[in-house]
């Protein structure tokens, strides 16, 4: 990936999206700062052609063909209208001897005159950094030395009253907490905004602008040139209606604790005695339940989820608790009978596990069994339980989002894997323990996510999903929260 962070030095930031400025009309400023605009500065940072002194064009031309990046920043910055002023008119001296035109005498400056100036809206986010990533950007290590060279020459974004501090990564940095993520509307999305970005020709069109702002000085302005705008619909925070990612219809409580070691076993027995009390109140289990016969995708399963103790100083990874989870667009009575059936289960009992079992009736400990736990928000996730690997191979973020994608959630912005548990109380299983008697035995890994935007839980990645594997818990933290 490639990611560009941008650092407020001053805290605030002043930039005309659309040329409204000195006309005194403007009311909002620009925000956040458009990738065009960054594209611009890092243009203006080394120049382009013979002008260029520590990078050629050829990482400009890569960047223009970069689709339309997700950006970090406060979505609600302050916004301070600023008041008209005068300022000094260096076009020469002036007579007002036999003028016959209203002469404005600047009042510092004899001998000058005062022109009017409009500067527009300052802006000052709660968090002075913006951040710009595209994840699926694979810039060569010549492009990006030449575009961090290139960030290094720029001191400001915007007018110069906003100096900036720019860094240039393969790797999304640490986010700040409680910012927020812009993100490019995809098909089927509200447009609810629209942001400037570069395009493919961008660059030929600065160099001929250039070229008539040194011929022409000021006069050359921006607003001459209407086709270096390529507005890009984007959804801001807060923005569009809810999706249905599936939903927790029954949570049940261990009448004692089990290890997490016993997640499997545990899922079969809580899925065997979900199909039996269903059968038993309501008749055949529709496929959902049970997978057999089902012709849908594979996030369109229900779920049957352990729930342990993780992510605290003195968690063990114990198990506390169940949870029943059925995918989006399942049918309201499908819900009703599954919760019925659920909820009226006491115990579980097979070779392997014999544990009693009641409804959770809503207390807020232990932690591990309340399901609001798993259905917190944040953009950082990591496993509980490993993930499954859905097929033989190395691990990459194309192979991550592709998990993701079958699991019904977006995909990530980064990722990070091990063999052994990322978060404390996670439990680190054997072979034996993670794979099926009879099938084709994959590998497993534990697994942190980062995500553009915070999203909901319950996650559960993985090929072993139904059964709990790669359930995730979220991890709040001053980069990672929302």
């Amino acid at each position: 990936m490639l990611a560009i962070s941008v650092e407020l030095l001053h805290g605030t930031f002043r930039g005309d999206p659309d040329g409204t400025a000195n006309t005194g009309r403007q009311t909002r400023g620009e925000w956040p700062p458009s990738p065009a605009r960054l594209y611009a500065a890092l243009i203006a940072g080394d120049g382009t052609k013979a002008s260029g002194q520590v990078a050629d064009d050829s990482e400009l031309e890569w960047f223009e063909q970069l689709p339309p990046p997700v950006i970090h920043a406060h979505s609600s910055p302050w916004r301070q209208p600023l008041e008209t002023r005068y300022v000094v008119n260096h076009e020469g001296a002036f007579s007002v001897k036999g003028s016959s035109r209203e002469v404005r005498v600047h009042m510092e400056y004899v001998g000058r005159a005062g022109a009017q100036h409009r500067a527009g809206v300052r802006l000052a986010p709660r968090y002075p950094r913006i951040v710009y990533v595209w994840p699926d950007a694979l810039p060569t290590p010549t492009a990006l030395a030449a575009l961090r060279r290139r960030a290094a020459r720029v001191g400001y974004l915007g007018a110069a009253d906003s100096p900036a501090r720019l860094r240039v990564a393969p790797r999304a940095p640490r986010l700040d907490a409680a910012n927020d993520a812009f993100v490019p509307a995809g098909e089927g999305d509200e447009d609810t905004g629209i942001i400037n970005v570069p395009a493919p020709g961008d660059l030929q069109i600065w160099d001929w602008l250039y070229g008539e702002w040194r011929q022409r000085g000021a006069s050359a302005a921006r607003s001459q040139f209407p086709n270096l705008v390529h507005g890009a619909a984007y959804r801001f925070p807060g923005s569009g209606e809810s999706l249905d990612r599936g939903v927790i219809v029954a949570s049940l409580r261990l009448e004692r604790t089990l290890p997490g070691r016993r997640v499997s076993a545990l899922a079969a027995a809580f899925k065997a005695a979900l199909l039996s009390q269903y059968q038993r109140l309501h008749g055949e289990p529709p496929a959902i339940l049970h997978g057999h016969g089902f012709t849908g995708k594979g996030y369109e399963l229900a779920r049957y989820l352990s729930l342990p103790d993780v992510g605290y100083r003195w968690s063990r990874g114990r198990i506390h608790g169940l949870a029943l989870w059925l995918p989006p667009g399942s049918k309201a009575e499908v819900r009703q009978r599954a919760r019925s059936a659920a909820l009226s289960i006491r115990r579980l009992a097979t070779g392997a596990v014999d544990v009693g079992v009641r409804a959770h009736a809503g207390e807020e400990r232990p932690i591990a069994a309340n399901p609001d736990r798993w259905q917190k928000t944040s953009r950082r996730w990591a496993t509980v339980f490993p993930a499954i690997h859905e097929r033989r191979g190395s691990l990459e973020l194309a192979e991550v989002a592709r998990w993701c994608r079958h699991a019904g959630l977006p995909a990530p912005l980064a990722y990070r894997s091990s063999r052994s548990p990322l978060i404390p109380g996670a439990v680190d299983l054997a072979p034996v323990e993670v794979n099926r008697p009879g099938r084709p035995p994959l590998p497993y890994s534990h697994v942190e996510l980062l995500f553009a935007e915070a999203i909901a839980g319950p996650v559960v990645i993985g090929a072993g999903r139904q059964r709990g594997f790669g359930l995730c818990a979220p991890v709040h933290d001053a980069s990672a929260h929302g």
